[in-house]
């Protein structure tokens, strides 16, 4: 052995890579958003109910304007047929008499109200204007209510027959300014509506956007780290169903967060317990307490130890890496009966040094399967670790292998049983979860990192199988891996 100068600083360690662990924090907080008129849902709900309103006042305008007109002109009608039969009851027994003072002052009368007066005696119209089909129909002793063109204008036309072809025919120019009237005066009632549709529009608004505002606020929590938010779940169904889902988001970001601090802590634990031995030894190895004979024994602890913790933070790399788009991963077509029967010579001779039968179960026959034959073998080294951890001397340990169904294409699946104390239906549910059966089980019987069946299911999904954990007829634990078939094989039997 070669002499050693003195003591020396221990030399630098490697920077080791990190595990990319989710981080839970904060970010810097966004800038808040600038609002512009019409991107809110206010001014959105404003805009349109407004334009609902001034639609609804346009549509109504143009199916009651007409009917508004033609009211006015009948109220008009009405008006001058009422004066025509009054002028005519006063005229009934004065016509015959000649123009009087009497017929002046009532012809005036109506001119003062806008309305011209036509007196027929015997057939003939005192004045010209009037139509001619008018006139004859008085004098025929037929009553008029028409309207027709006096003095090249439009007029109501309302005439009274009296005896004798006599009659009185009253004309007033139609309004041509009816439509106009009518139109000024809707602005009332459409500044009316949108006054309405504005104030719709702002309830509707608010209504709409406090949940919104809310579910924001409480989404703004999440990110700040407070998972303890939650939103009132109210009507209608969409809000609901948004304020629920935040809810349960809340609820699995502590759920997940919980989960991961009490995985930390585990790792922490796995990581202490062979530091601490470490540190023991070379503690009583710098202090001189360990004799020459003591230290091949101690540099076997220290080297078993230093390995544990080089299968801890290489699972713990894997498993961070497992995500990864660069995942090294090379599938090829696998015989995964050859594959056990490789596997039986370590484990065989691993198992009886602890008093474990180990069993190979294959069909006799190749199970062709297309996966990484390195990364395989690495699920089941892990599920076999766990199993001979945790099964007593005497209980056994199967590895069994079979295939999916009669066609070959159609993959395999690797078992492993094994006779220990198994699993609860509770622990089955969260089997895969990294740490969560370590921290279950930890202190009532042997456990690992809690890494390996974690990373076990995120190669196996890798590689595109499933896995899923049982009961094994052996009364202890079963994890079944299914493996997909060889795509080429598939595509030439087709």
């Amino acid at each position: 052995m070669p002499d050693h100068p003195g003591p020396q600083s221990p030399p630098a360690r490697p920077e080791s890579p990190t595990m990319a662990l989710p981080v839970i924090g904060v970010g810097p907080p966004s800038a808040p958003r600038r609002s512009r008129f019409g991107r809110t849902l206010t001014a959105r709900a404003v805009l349109v109910t407004c334009a609902v309103a001034l639609v609804s006042v346009l549509v109504t305008a143009i199916v009651a304007l007409p009917l508004a007109i033609r009211g006015a002109e009948r109220r008009d009608q009405e008006a001058l047929a009422a004066q025509a039969r009054l002028a005519a009851e006063v005229l009934r027994t004065r016509l015959d008499r000649g123009r009087t003072a009497d017929e002046e002052r009532l012809i005036q009368q109506l001119r003062d109200q806008g309305i011209d007066a036509y007196l027929i005696r015997r057939g003939t119209v005192d004045r010209a204007g009037l139509p001619a089909r008018v006139v004859q129909r008085i004098e025929q002793g037929r009553n008029v209510s028409v309207r027709r063109p006096v003095n090249g204008r439009a007029a109501l036309v309302e005439g009274r027959a009296l005896p004798n072809g006599n009659g009185v025919v009253l004309s007033r120019p139609s309004a041509n300014g009816l439509w106009a009237q009518v139109l000024l005066s809707l602005w009332l009632p459409l500044l009316a509506g949108l006054a309405a549709g504005v104030v719709a529009g702002l309830l509707l608004a608010r209504r709409l956007a406090r949940p919104i505002r809310v579910a924001a606020t409480a989404a703004a929590r999440l990110r700040a780290g407070d998972r303890a938010v939650r939103v009132p779940v109210e009507s209608p169904d969409e809000v609901a169903d948004l304020a629920e889902a935040l809810n349960g988001l809340a609820a699995a970001l502590a759920t997940s967060e919980g989960r991961q601090r009490e995985f930390l802590l585990s790792v922490s634990h796995e990581l202490r317990t062979p530091l601490t031995a470490i540190r023991g030894y070379a503690e009583a190895l710098a202090d001189g307490v360990l004799g020459a004979d003591d230290t091949v024994d101690t540099g076997r602890t220290v080297l078993a130890e230093a390995q544990h913790l080089d299968r801890l933070i290489g699972d713990l790399l894997a498993l961070a890496r497992l995500e990864a788009a660069d995942f090294p991963l090379e599938p090829v077509p696998v015989d995964l009966a050859r594959l056990a029967m490789d596997a039986e010579p370590t484990w065989s001779g691993r198992c009886a040094a602890v008093g474990v039968p180990f069993r190979v179960e294959t069909p006799g026959q190749p199970v062709p399967a297309y996966t990484d034959p390195g990364r395989i073998r690495q699920v089941v080294d892990g599920l076999l670790e766990n199993a001979l951890r945790v099964v007593p001397p005497g209980a056994p340990v199967v590895l069994a292998v079979r295939p999916v169904g009669a066609d070959p294409a159609a993959g395999g699946v690797l078992e492993v049983r094994d006779g220990g104390p198994g699993f609860t239906d509770d622990d089955l549910a969260v089997a895969f979860e990294r740490g969560a059966l370590h921290q279950r089980y930890r202190g009532v019987r042997k456990v690992g990192s809690g890494l390996g069946l974690a990373l076990a299911a995120g190669l196996v999904r890798r590689l595109g199988g499933e896995i899923v954990a049982g009961h094994a007829p052996e009364g202890g634990a079963a994890f079944t891996v299914r493996l997909p078939g060889d795509p080429y094989r598939t595509r030439t039997s087709a």
